[in-house]
Formats: C-alpha cells, sequence, structure tokens
C-alpha cells in the first residue's frame, strides 16, 4: 500500500491522477462504485478502514441498487473525507466540527457542477441519456451494453476519487 507520506511526488496532479486512475480500473474490474472510491483513497492515503470499506458495499447504484438515492461514488467519497476530517465518537458531544463539513460541501458542489445532481439516477440520465432500473435483469443488460462498466460509471468513479485525492492533498 502506497501511503501519501511515503511518496515524493513533484507535480501536484500526481496523486490525484493516480487515484483516477485507480479507482477507474477498480470499477471497470469489481463494481460497487463507492467501494471503488474507498479502495483508490486507502491505497493512497491509508485513511479507509476496513468496517468502513464493508459499510459502503450497499450504497452502490444510489443505495441497494435503487438508483433513487445519492450516487454511491459520491457517498465513497464523502466517507472518505469523514475517515480523515469526521468527528470521533470521543468527541461526539464537542461541536460540528466544520472541517468535514466544509470538504463534503466543496466535493458535493463540484460533483453537482459536473453532473447537475447527486442522485444516481440522474446521473444516469446525463452520462447515458437515460436511467435503469438495475434490478430488472434486461435492463441490467441494457446498462452494461451501453458501456456501463466499461467507461461511463468508471469515469464518474475516477473523476470524484480524483477530487476527493486533491481535496485530502489541500494543507
Amino acid at each position: 500500500m502506497a501511503l501519501a507520506m511515503n511518496c515524493k511526488a513533484t507535480d501536484t496532479n500526481e496523486i490525484p491522477r493516480r487515484v483516477h486512475d485507480r479507482a477507474f480500473e477498480y470499477e471497470q474490474k469489481y463494481g460497487s462504485c463507492p467501494q471503488c472510491v474507498l479502495a483508490a483513497i486507502q491505497d493512497e492515503f491509508g485513511i479507509v478502514h476496513g468496517d468502513v470499506f464493508r459499510a459502503a458495499h450497499a450504497l452502490a447504484g444510489g443505495v441497494g441498487l435503487s438508483s433513487e438515492g445519492t450516487c454511491g461514488a459520491l457517498a465513497g467519497a464523502v466517507l472518505a473525507l469523514g475517515c480523515k476530517y469526521g468527528r470521533s465518537r470521543e468527541n461526539f458531544g464537542k461541536g460540528r466540527f466544520l472541517k468535514s463539513y466544509l470538504r463534503a460541501k466543496k466535493l458535493h458542489d463540484k460533483f453537482v457542477q459536473e453532473y447537475g445532481s447527486t442522485i444516481c439516477r440522474d446521473v444516469h440520465k446525463k452520462i447515458f441519456g437515460r436511467t435503469f432500473n438495475l434490478w430488472d435483469p434486461i435492463e441490467y443488460q441494457e446498462f452494461e451494453r451501453a458501456g456501463a462498466h466499461e467507461e461511463k460509471c468508471p469515469t464518474v468513479v475516477g473523476n470524484v476519487a480524483k477530487w476527493v485525492a486533491e481535496i485530502l492533498s489541500e494543507p
């Protein structure tokens, strides 16, 4: 595992580019958009623990493949930010911890600027030109034939992972 503290990046875009490429590849190979973002962040920064990775699985496809909730890539990315900046249980009753909120809002705004919405089905509409019922076997085949795990979803996952890496790399 390559931790950021061990990297000697001369180019400030090197780490986000690596994270993007890794997340893109993970989405192509394994699916589960939130886990793919988290795995790429974990590989580079070492901040995502196994329980967070495991818990993120059900967030895929807009929560349980429903397409109705927040894009899983964005949800995974917010979890990654929370792993570094979020409030711990020890600090549960000690305030709001704005570091986490500010960074999550920055990511949210960038995502909405790029995709128009945080909702999975709306992102599908933008990148595929239509929505899919991921629980319907025929529609799922159409989703795959339309490039779901070749380019479309991996591009979203890669972009979101890159944006998180940029935020995590800020001073």
